[in-house]
Formats: C-alpha cells, sequence, structure tokens
C-alpha cells in the first residue's frame, strides 16, 4: 500500500498497523522517518475505513530508539528548532487523530520513542520493554514533549525522576506508574523453544530470539484484540469520546463538562445512536 522507506503502513480490515521501519539504528527517527510518518498519519485520518490505528517497531528489539543522535551531534540552534517543530508536529498529529491509537511497545522507547508511545491513547506493553528520557544524558533536555505529556501521565515528582536521572524503568515498573496500560509476557503454555544446553552461546541467542518473536507476536495479538473490542462499539462515539478527554485534560472542570454536554448532544445527531438504542431495545423484548 506504502512506497515509503522508513515506515510500513498494514491495514487489517478496520484495524492499520503502522511500524517504524528502521531496525538498524533500533527504528530512530531520522527527518526522513519524521516526513514519512506524518504523510501516514495524514493518510490514516483521510481512510474513513480505517477506525483503529496500532504503532509499533520492526523487528523484535526496539519500539523507537527516539531521535537520531548521529544526526543531531552536528546540528546548530536553528536546524534543531526546525527538527523538533517538525517531530512535535508529527507526534501532535497522532495525539489529535480522531481515531483511537494504540502504541504496542516492543522493546526499547527512549527519548523521542517514549514521546511518541505517549502521544498514543493506549499503551501496551512487551514485559522486555525498557522505556525512558535519557535526553540529558547526552546534554539536551526533551525536546519532543517529554516534559509535558510525562508529567501529565505519571504526575510531576515521577516525571523529574525519571527525566533528571535519565534512567529507564522497565516494562512493570512503566504499569505502575501508569505509563503504559499492560504489560504481555510469554508463559510455559505458549509453545516455547527447548532451553539451550549450558555454554552454548550460539543455541542460547537462537532461542532468545525466538522467544522474543513469540513475545512480539503476542504483544500485536493483544493489541489486536484490544482494537477489535473498541471497533466493535460506535466509531462516532469513541471520537468524540477522545476529543473530549484531550481537551478536557488542559480545561478547568466546568470547560470539560460543558464541552461533555455539546459532544454527547451531538451524537443523537448521528444514525449509529438511534440504530444502536433501538437494537438495545429490541434486544431485551426478545
Amino acid at each position: 500500500m506504502s512506497t515509503m522507506k522508513y515506515i510500513q503502513l498494514e491495514p487489517q480490515g478496520d484495524i492499520a498497523i503502522v511500524k517504524i521501519n528502521r531496525p538498524e539504528a533500533l527504528n530512530a527517527m531520522n527527518t526522513d522517518l519524521v516526513s514519512e510518518l506524518s504523510r501516514t498519519i495524514d493518510i490514516l485520518a483521510a481512510d474513513d475505513t480505517v477506525k483503529v490505528v496500532i504503532i509499533t517497531g520492526a523487528g523484535e528489539r526496539s519500539f523507537c530508539a527516539g531521535a537520531d543522535i548521529s544526526y543531531m551531534v552536528n546540528i546548530d540552534p536553528m536546524q534543531a528548532e526546525k527538527y523538533a517543530t517538525s517531530a512535535q508536529g508529527v507526534i501532535n498529529k497522532i495525539e489529535r487523530l480522531d481515531k483511537p491509537v494504540i502504541a504496542a511497545v516492543n522493546g526499547f522507547a527512549l527519548g523521542g520513542g517514549c514521546e511518541l508511545a505517549m502521544a498514543c491513547d493506549i499503551r501496551i506493553a512487551s514485559s522486555n520493554a525498557k522505556i525512558g528520557q535519557p535526553e540529558v544524558t547526552i546534554g539536551i533536555p526533551p525536546g519532543w514533549g517529554g516534559t509535558q505529556r510525562l508529567m501529565r501521565l505519571v504526575g510531576p515528582a515521577k516525571a523529574k525522576e525519571m527525566i533528571f536521572t535519565g534512567k529507564m524503568v522497565t516494562a512493570d515498573e512503566a504499569a505502575q506508574i501508569g505509563l503504559v496500560n499492560k504489560v504481555v509476557s510469554v508463559g510455559t503454555g505458549d509453545n516455547l523453544p527447548a532451553e539451550a544446553p549450558k555454554g552454548d552461546a550460539a543455541k542460547e541467542k537462537e532461542r532468545a530470539a525466538e522467544v522474543a518473536k513469540i513475545l512480539n507476536r503476542k504483544l500485536m495479538d493483544e493489541c489486536l484484540a484490544l482494537a477489535r473490542e473498541i471497533t466493535k462499539n460506535s466509531f462516532n462515539a469513541v471520537k468524540v469520546s477522545k476529543m473530549l478527554i484531550n481537551r478536557g485534560m488542559d480545561s478547568d472542570l466546568e470547560t470539560g463538562l460543558r464541552l461533555e454536554i455539546y459532544g454527547w448532544a451531538l451524537c443523537f445527531a448521528h444514525e449509529d445512536r438511534q440504530k444502536m438504542m433501538s437494537a438495545f431495545l429490541n434486544k431485551g423484548k426478545k
């Protein structure tokens, strides 16, 4: 469907999977990747058949390792401003997309990768995920939304701890602090390959790669199952709900509640509402 170099777009019925495909750089986002991702979001925004979007990274090691340090090392403040503006532009576009976006966090989500995941509506992580904002360790603060979205998700104290230390958190800790919704792990029932013989490094590496593939498959299955749960509902009502939550985050309660009444009332003009309410009532009569 797409001829892009760094983004794979895989439609699955009314769900679209967006894969950041630069595994040799742990899916870090260079300027070309940023503009391709922006184009992809525009395509999805215009496609009424797509009801839910899942964003993930190609391979098993990384969701997205953030900005491209090999590009940043030699740029001046003007180029840095341009880079951050375009990256924030696409990340904001994801947040404002009028359909739900699920981040399937497979492996590293660092810096811009964490910022990208935070702009999604729901984050599901594999048990091997590592999430963080390590920018201060290379002399810059987060610049793609990290100082703003992280505190809104986990509170200012935890956000400051993560940003000031630059340390990564595990998937389980991310779940405890509310940074991810759910962690997916492999268990005994998952048809795992046999243990490698002790001391056989090549076999151990092979087994680890196989387990990582199984884990990634489980993660995607989990995200697709969640996406299907959402697509069963009124797309219009879900869309309005997303807009109300996003707008309400930065409004006072009274404004948010008034907006909610308008959003609620507007849905009464939509055919979904009439159909679904009548179906519900008829079901009760059978």
